[in-house]
C-alpha cells in the first residue's frame, strides 16, 4: 500500500479561526469590487497522438490499447475492448496531481466502438483510505452511441487524504467497446473571498439561525472561509443519509459526518442533522431478506424493518447527541397524489405510518435535546400542504414527539408567490410547531426547456428581488421560523447543475468563485440590488423555454458511495382547472423522447418529453408507455402516475393540462429495476400512438 502523499492541507486548527470581525454596517459592495476570474489551469491532458495510451490502463482484466480506428480530434484515441462488467473500463492514476482543497474540472470525450448499440456512461473517481475504498462520481448516466462523441465533464474536491486515487470511464450496465480522448484535468485559481462584506449570519442574527448544506469539500480553504464569515448553522447534505453512514448492514461510517460536526463546533455553528428515514438513498438491503429478496408484506417484515431503523437511528442520533440543533427525522412522507395524502414507498408498504411513529421515538430516546423535524417539498402547494398539516396533526394527537414542519422551499425565480408562501406558513401556525426552512435554494430557470451557457445578468436580478421578498417574509414570521438554511453554499457545487437536466444554474447567493452576487444583497441589502458589480457575465438561452413545462428542482448529489441521486419534485405552478372531457389526439400528431437521467443498483430517475406537433391544442392529455423489463414506477412529478401490470399511466396535473400545437410538457419519475433497464419503445398520447425520438 502506498504511503499517503502530503499535500496542500488546511488545518483544522486554521479552519476553526474567525474571519476578520464582519462589518455592523451595511455598505456598498462598490466599494470594493470583487476580482475577476483567473483563466483555467490545465494539469493534465491525454490526446493520445503518440500512440501510447499515456498512463491509462484496465481496470481488470478489459483491454486498453491505442487507436486510430476514430479521434475526436487528430488521428488518434484510447479503445477499449473485452469488457465483461459494466464498471471496467480505462482508468488514469491522479494520485501524485491532485492536490487537497482544488476544486478540479475533468473532462473527457466519448464514442462508443463501431457497430455497438447505444449505451450510458459515466465518469467516476475512486479514492482509498486505510485501505477502504470510495466511489464518487463526477458526471452520472449519459447517453453514447457509435455515431457520435460525447464530452463528459464535471468537477471534483479531493476533500480527505488518501493513498490511491483514479478517474475511470465506465458504463450504467451492458460491456460495449468504447473509445475515450481529448481527457483534461484542470482548474482555476481560487479568489480569496470577499471579507468587506456583512456577514449574512450577523444581519439576521435577530431572526433566525442561517445555514448552508454542505459536504467534506466545503470545510478546506476558501469555501471554510466563506461558510464560516456568513453561516451560524450547517446541514450535512449527503454525509449523514442511510447510503452513506450504512451502506452494509451493521457496517457504519461516519468520517465524513464527523468532519462535518468537528468543523461546526469548531467555528461555534448549529448542525442540523439530515435525514433518518427517507425513501431515497436507503440501501436495498433494509427492505430485503437476508438473501437479497425484497421483503414481502407481512407482520415479520414489519417487524425486520422497524427493529433496523431503530438500531440505525440510535447509532447515528445517538452518535451526535447533544451536538444536532435538530434532525430531519422523516422526509418527503407526503404525495398529494394519493387519497389519503402518504407516499407508498417501501417504509409504508411494510409499515404503515408505524416507521414514521418508530423514527421520532427513537431519536427523542436517544437525544431529547434535538428538535425533530417531518420535512417535505412543494408544502406551498395546498393539497401537499393540508395532507401534511392532516399528518402531523394526526400524529402529535397519538403523542408522537414532533416538533417542527421542515419546507424545503427548491423555489425559481417565478414560483412560488409570496402569497403562497405565506399561506404555507400560516396553516401550521395553529398546531404550535416550529418551522424552518430547510433546503432554499432559487433556480434562474422557470421550466426544463431553457439552458442558459452563462447565468443572464436579468435572471439574477430577478432572483435576488425573490430572495428579498421571501427573505421579508421570513422576517415577518422569525416569531415561527427558528431556522433558514440555504441547500448549498455557492453556485460552484449545487445538485441543480445537474437535475431535472444538465446545464449551469446558480441558484444560490455566491458565484463559483465564491463572490458575492446580486442575489446576497437580496437578503443583506436590497437597496444595493443592481448598484453593486456582479462577476457573472450575461448569456442568452441556448433553448427556447418550453410553455407548459413546469419549473423543477429538488436536493443534492455528491454521493460518498453508490452513486444516486437526491430527487427532490418539481414546485408546481398555480392550478387552474383541468379542461374535459379528454380529446382525441389525432395519429402522429405527438412526439415523445425518454431519458434516464440517473441510474443506481435498485433505481433510476427518468424523464419523459411530450410535444404536441400537430396544429390543434390538447386541452387534457394521458400518456402511456409499458415496461418491458419489470421496472416499477414509485413517483411521478408533473403529472399523476400510475402502474398497472407493466403499464405505465401519467395524467395531466391542472396547471400543464393544455398543450398547445407546437409545446411540450416534460414528466419526471422514480422506478426500480432488477437485470436491465431498457427503454419503452412505443408512446401513446390520449390513445393515439406518438414518435418516438
Amino acid at each position: 500500500m502506498r504511503a499517503p502523499r502530503t499535500r496542500r492541507a488546511w488545518p483544522y486548527g486554521l479552519l476553526g479561526l474567525a474571519v476578520a470581525a464582519s462589518l455592523a454596517v451595511v455598505v456598498p459592495l462598490a466599494t470594493a469590487p470583487a476580482a475577476q476570474a483567473a483563466e483555467p489551469v490545465v494539469v493534465a491532458t491525454s490526446t493520445f497522438e503518440d500512440g501510447t495510451t499515456q498512463g491509462w490502463v484496465p481496470r481488470a482484466d478489459e483491454t486498453v490499447a491505442p487507436s486510430t480506428a476514430a479521434a475526436h480530434t487528430g488521428s488518434g484515441s484510447l479503445l477499449v475492448t473485452g469488457r465483461t462488467r459494466s464498471w471496467e473500463g480505462p482508468v488514469l492514476d491522479l494520485l501524485d496531481t491532485v492536490e487537497l482543497g482544488t476544486r478540479y474540472t475533468l473532462s473527457v470525450w466519448v464514442r462508443l466502438a463501431a457497430g455497438e448499440a447505444d449505451a450510458q456512461a459515466r465518469l467516476s473517481v475512486e479514492r482509498r483510505t486505510d485501505g477502504t475504498p470510495s466511489y464518487d462520481q463526477v458526471v452520472g448516466n449519459t447517453t453514447v452511441t457509435a455515431g457520435t462523441w460525447v464530452n463528459l465533464q464535471g468537477q471534483y474536491t479531493l476533500a480527505q487524504e488518501v493513498e490511491f486515487l483514479t478517474v475511470y470511464v465506465e458504463t450504467a450496465s451492458g460491456t460495449p467497446a468504447l473509445h475515450i480522448d481529448d481527457f483534461a484535468l484542470s482548474y482555476v485559481p481560487a479568489l480569496p473571498i470577499q471579507t468587506d462584506l456583512p456577514s449574512v449570519k450577523d444581519v439576521l442574527a435577530g431572526e433566525f439561525p442561517i445555514g448552508a448544506a454542505v459536504s467534506r469539500a466545503q470545510l478546506i480553504g476558501n469555501h471554510a472561509q466563506l461558510l464560516s464569515k456568513h453561516f451560524d448553522s450547517v446541514t450535512a447534505g449527503n454525509a449523514m443519509k442511510w447510503d452513506a453512514t450504512q451502506p452494509v448492514e451493521g457496517e457504519f461510517r461516519f468520517t465524513d459526518a464527523d468532519a462535518i460536526v468537528a468543523f461546526a463546533e469548531a467555528n461555534g455553528m448549529q448542525v442540523r442533522g439530515h435525514t433518518l428515514a427517507w425513501h431515497n438513498q436507503t440501501p436495498s438491503w433494509v427492505f430485503a431478506d437476508t438473501a437479497g429478496n425484497p421483503l414481502p408484506v407481512t407482520a415479520a417484515s414489519k417487524e425486520l424493518v422497524l427493529t433496523r431503523l431503530e438500531t440505525h437511528i440510535r447509532e447515528i442520533a445517538g452518535r451526535y447527541a447533544g451536538k444536532i440543533s435538530a434532525w430531519d427525522v422523516v422526509n418527503e412522507v407526503i404525495d398529494e397524489g394519493q387519497s389519503d395524502g402518504i407516499r407508498r414507498s417501501r417504509w409504508y408498504e411494510l409499515t404503515g405510518l408505524d416507521f414514521i411513529r418508530t423514527a421520532f421515538r427513537v431519536a427523542r430516546e436517544v437525544d431529547p435535546a434535538a428538535k425533530l423535524f417531518i420535512n417535505d417539498y412543494n408544502t406551498n402547494v395546498p393539497a401537499k400542504r393540508d395532507h401534511l398539516f392532516n399528518l402531523v396533526s394526526q400524529l402529535r394527537a397519538e403523542g408522537v414527539p414532533i416538533d417542527g414542519v421542515g419546507h424545503q422551499m427548491h423555489v425559481n425565480v417565478d414560483w412560488p408567490s409570496v402569497s403562497e408562501t405565506e399561506a404555507m406558513l400560516t396553516r401550521f401556525i395553529p398546531l404550535g410547531v416550529e418551522q424552518q426552512i430547510t433546503e432554499m435554494d432559487i433556480s434562474i430557470y422557470t421550466n426544463s426547456g431553457e439552458s442558459f451557457p452563462t447565468p443572464p445578468q436579468d435572471r439574477l436580478l430577478r432572483q435576488a428581488y425573490r430572495y428579498r421578498d421571501l427573505f421579508d417574509l421570513y422576517r415577518r414570521y422569525s416569531a415561527d421560523i427558528t431556522s433558514v438554511t440555504l441547500w448549498g453554499l455557492a453556485d460552484d457545487d449545487t445538485w441543480l447543475d445537474s437535475f431535472p437536466v444538465t446545464r449551469i444554474d446558480a441558484p444560490l447567493l455566491f458565484d463559483r468563485q465564491l463572490q458575492a452576487k446580486p442575489a446576497y444583497w437580496g437578503v443583506v441589502d436590497p437597496s444595493q440590488i443592481g448598484v453593486t458589480p456582479t462577476p457573472t457575465p450575461s448569456g442568452s438561452p441556448t433553448s427556447s423555454p418550453s410553455p407548459t413545462a413546469s419549473p423543477t428542482s429538488g436536493p443534492t448529489p455528491t454521493p460518498t458511495t453508490t452513486p444516486s441521486p437526491t430527487p427532490t419534485v418539481n414546485p408546481t405552478p398555480t392550478p387552474t382547472p383541468t379542461p374535459t372531457p379528454t380529446p382525441t389526439v389525432p395519429a402522429g400528431s405527438c412526439r415523445v423522447s425518454y431519458s434516464v437521467a440517473g441510474q443506481w443498483p435498485g433505481g433510476f430517475q427518468g424523464e419523459v418529453r411530450v410535444t404536441n406537433t400537430g396544429t390543434s391544442a390538447i386541452n387534457g392529455w394521458t400518456l402511456r408507455w409499458t415496461f418491458t423489463a419489470g421496472q416499477q414506477l414509485t413517483q411521478a412529478w408533473n403529472g399523476t402516475g400510475a402502474q398497472s401490470g407493466s403499464q405505465v399511466t401519467i395524467t395531466a396535473a391542472t396547471w400543464n393540462a393544455n398543450l398547445p400545437a407546437g409545446a411540450s410538457v416534460s414528466v419526471g419519475f422514480l422506478a426500480d429495476w432488477t437485470g436491465s433497464n431498457p427503454a419503452p419503445t412505443a408512446f401513446t398520447l390520449n390513445g393515439s400512438s406518438c414518435t418516438v425520438s
